[in-house]
Order: structure tokens, then C-alpha cells, then sequence
């Protein structure tokens, strides 16, 4: 299976934006979902965006408006647009990328990388 790589954090003010980057390196077999989650000190992973082959999105309450998934299949890449940061949306985000080989399916994850949202 391939290796998740994210790009693209750091440290922005409130107010800013960032762009995330995410690409599967090696073997994948058909991709069907891409997207991205997040971890803050002490609390549970959640959602910030999905995108389902053919068209389905899914967005965090918190992040909906602001934040932008844009996955390119073909590429293997998926990117996310932050815009409008705020305090609260510091994080580790990870990078999901779910795989298919006829009735098997693969749930493929990044290392995460970090995103410090302060002034």
C-alpha cells in the first residue's frame, strides 16, 4: 500500500489562511475517499473534510465555510484550503486516503502534521 505524506503546516495567525498538501506515494488501487481529520491537545479526533468519489463532500460544523477540500484523483493528491484561521482550529490534521481492490478496502492514514493557529 502507498505512504501518506502531508505538507504544509506551520504556525499562522488568527485570521490567515494555510494551505494543506497530501500525497499517496506508492501503490494504491482505486481511491475512493479522500480527507482530512484533525486532533487538538485533549480531545477526539473529528471530521474537517471528506470527499467521496462522485461528487459527496463532508464538512465539520466548525470548519464549513472556511475550509476548502479540493482532491485531484487522478494525482493522488488531495489539498486543503484554510481560510478565516482561528484559535481553535490548532491541530494535528492527518490525511486519510481510502483504497479499493475489488472487495477489499484499505484505510490509509498520514503521520499528521501540526497547525498552530496564535499571534
Amino acid at each position: 500500500q502507498g505512504r501518506i505524506v502531508e505538507s504544509g503546516g506551520g504556525l499562522v495567525q488568527p485570521g490567515g489562511s494555510l494551505t494543506l498538501s497530501c500525497v499517496a506515494r506508492g501503490t494504491m488501487y482505486t481511491i475512493y475517499s479522500m480527507g482530512w481529520y484533525r486532533q487538538a491537545p485533549g480531545k477526539q479526533r473529528e471530521l474537517v473534510a471528506r470527499d467521496v468519489r462522485g461528487g459527496i463532500v463532508h464538512y465539520g460544523d466548525s470548519v464549513r465555510g472556511r475550509f476548502t477540500i479540493t482532491p485531484d484523483y487522478a494525482k493522488s493528491t488531495v489539498y486543503l484550503q484554510m481560510n478565516n484561521l482561528r484559535n481553535d482550529d490548532t491541530a494535528v490534521y492527518s490525511c486519510r486516503m481510502q483504497d479499493r481492490l475489488g472487495e477489499s478496502e484499505y484505510d490509509n492514514w498520514g503521520q499528521g502534521i501540526q497547525v498552530t493557529v496564535s499571534a
